[in-house]
C-alpha cells in the first residue's frame, strides 16, 4: 500500500496517520475523512507493509486491526511496542474483553470496535497526540508547567517523555503511561476515580464495564512499583479508585 504523502511535502509537519487494515473499503473511508481532517495518512493490508512504513516514515499514530491476515493484530501490537514509541489505538470487530485488555497490556493506548464513528475516531486520534504534545496538551495545569519532578526517588521530565528510576535508568513509558503517571503527580496527594482519569486522558466517559483505566494502571505500577502486587505508590481505593502516595517535589 501507499502512503499520501513525500519526504519532500511542504505539508509535512502534519500529523501522519498509518492505518493498518486488511479491508480496502475502511482504508478508503479512514484515509478520505481524516485526509479532510488535516491529516497525511499512509496505508497498510498486512503486518509486513506496517513494518516497511513504520521504518522509513515517521508515522504519529497508528491505527492497528486484529484480524489481519497471517498475523495476528496483538502480536503486531507487541512488535510496535518494542520497536516504535508512538501511539497505538486498535481498531477492530473484536470487541471481546479478553481482547481488549490483552491489547492494553501489551501497550494499545486505546481501543475501539467496529463498527465506529468517525467523528468519534477522530476525537480519540486527537487526544492521544494532544499526549504526545504535552506542551499544548490539556492536562492538568501545574504539571503541563512544571520542569522536572521528583518522587520515590524517581525524577520525570513532562518536557522530555523522561522517567528516570533512582539508579539513572531510563524507563520507557508509552504514551498511556506517560499520560497517566502525569495525571498522577498532578493530582498526588487526592483519590481520582476511573471516570475522572478516562476523562482526562481520553476526554470521554467511561462505560460500565470500562477497566482501560485498571489495565494502565497495573503496567504503570509494573515499571514503578518495588512490588507490584503490593503497591505502595499507587494504591487503591476501594470503592473509589486510585491515590497516588509519594510526596512530588518540582526541581
Amino acid at each position: 500500500m501507499g502512503s499520501t504523502t513525500r519526504a519532500d511535502n511542504p505539508e509535512a509537519t502534519l500529523p501522519r496517520l498509518l492505518v493498518v487494515d486488511d479491508d480496502e473499503e475502511i482504508l478508503a473511508l479512514i484515509t478520505r475523512y481524516f485526509g479532510n481532517h488535516g491529516f497525511q495518512v499512509s496505508t497498510a493490508a498486512h503486518g509486513a507493509a506496517m513494518r516497511a512504513i513504520i521504518s522509513r516514515e515517521t508515522i504519529d499514530v497508528v491505527l492497528l486491526d486484529l484480524g489481519l491476515p497471517n498475523e495476528d493484530g496483538l502480536e503486531l501490537t507487541r512488535y510496535l511496542r518494542e520497536h516504535w514509541r508512538g501511539a497505538i489505538i486498535i481498531v477492530t470487530g473484536r470487541g471481546d474483553s479478553v481482547d481488549r485488555v490483552v491489547g492494553l497490556e501489551l501497550g494499545a493506548d486505546d481501543y475501539v470496535t467496529k463498527p465506529f464513528d468517525l467523528r468519534e475516531l477522530l476525537a480519540r486520534v486527537r487526544s492521544v497526540l494532544r499526549r504526545l504534545q504535552p506542551a499544548v496538551a490539556a492536562a492538568t495545569p501545574a504539571v503541563a508547567a512544571a520542569n522536572e519532578m521528583e518522587f520515590a526517588g524517581f525524577r520525570f521530565d513532562p518536557e522530555a517523555r523522561r522517567l528516570r528510576a533512582p539508579d539513572g535508568g531510563e524507563i520507557a513509558l508509552t504514551t498511556g503511561e506517560f499520560e497517566l503517571l502525569q495525571i498522577f503527580l498532578g493530582a498526588a496527594g487526592r483519590v481520582l476515580t476511573r471516570d475522572q482519569l478516562i476523562g482526562q486522558m481520553h476526554g470521554r466517559e467511561a462505560g460500565p464495564f470500562d477497566r482501560a483505566i485498571d489495565v494502565q494502571v497495573g503496567r504503570l505500577r509494573r515499571k514503578i512499583e518495588l512490588d507490584p502486587s503490593r503497591p505502595e505508590l499507587i494504591k487503591s481505593v476501594r470503592g473509589a479508585g486510585y491515590l497516588f502516595t509519594a510526596r512530588v517535589q518540582r526541581t
